[in-house]
């Protein structure tokens, strides 16, 4: 079960400044509803966490 949560972990550290620059602001709105569907899906508890987590990260690096 942690490796689901281990693995947003690793894609959310990956996404830095730079990095989030590599892709549009149209597909880092996108990406953020593809995680908006895992958060509200019926994933476990640690995924549906991660998932919020990156959103809201991505959501206020494009703020």
């Amino acid at each position: 079960m942690d490796e689901p949560l281990d693995l947003l972990d690793t894609l959310l550290d990956g996404v830095s400044e730079p990095r989030l620059k590599l892709i549009s602001s149209d597909e880092a709105r996108a990406l953020i509803v593809l995680l908006g569907l895992l958060e509200e899906g019926e994933q476990p508890e640690d995924v549906r966490r991660a998932a919020g987590d990156m959103r809201f990260r991505l959501g206020s690096r494009l703020a």
